[in-house]
């Protein structure tokens, strides 16, 4: 095994099959740079933040959301409203540089009927689309196929970060 791998990689089975974190995994972003998803980390803002999906949809599929661990969009503030759009249209031209898909479906799921997995801390979704991306793996297998290591993505991500 290589001890330099942190163990709760992704690519290590325990990550999967072990305990999770009962805090909210987006909490914690602007100081804490030892958390399990530093490695998806693109950018930090003042007020806001993008990290690459963990549990993609589709390659490139990003996260931009607030420090401040808040479920209602309209108690956001003016200034994290402001980032917020901000990271979003320069995560959105990064993946356009990068990947240049042909569509993007962004973002909320406001509240678990609407789909939040983490119904109070809000997120917005970034995913990039091609024309023809779906196929059977989710309908048959129930599991999602992505042709690239998440490592690789994210750097490739930050390399065209602007």
């Amino acid at each position: 095994m290589n001890e330099t791998r942190p163990l709760w990689a992704p690519w290590r089975i325990d990550f999967i099959r072990g305990a999770k974190e009962s805090r909210c995994f987006l909490c914690g972003k602007k100081d804490d740079f030892s958390s399990p998803d530093e490695e998806m980390m693109v950018y930090r803002g003042d007020t806001a933040f993008v990290i690459l999906n963990r549990f993609p949809y589709n390659s490139g599929h990003l996260l931009v959301a607030p420090y401040r661990h808040i479920g209602d969009i309209a108690a956001l503030d003016e200034a994290e409203q402001g980032e917020l759009m901000r990271l979003t249209i320069r995560a959105k031209q990064t993946l356009e540089r990068l990947m240049q898909p042909q569509g993007y479906n962004i973002g909320f799921n406001l509240g678990q009927s609407a789909g939040a997995g983490v119904a109070d801390h809000i997120h917005l979704h970034i995913v990039p689309r091609w024309n023809g991306d779906t196929n059977f793996m989710p309908v048959i297998g129930g599991t999602r196929v992505v042709p690239e290591a998440l490592i690789q993505t994210v750097q490739m991500i930050r390399d065209h970060w602007r």
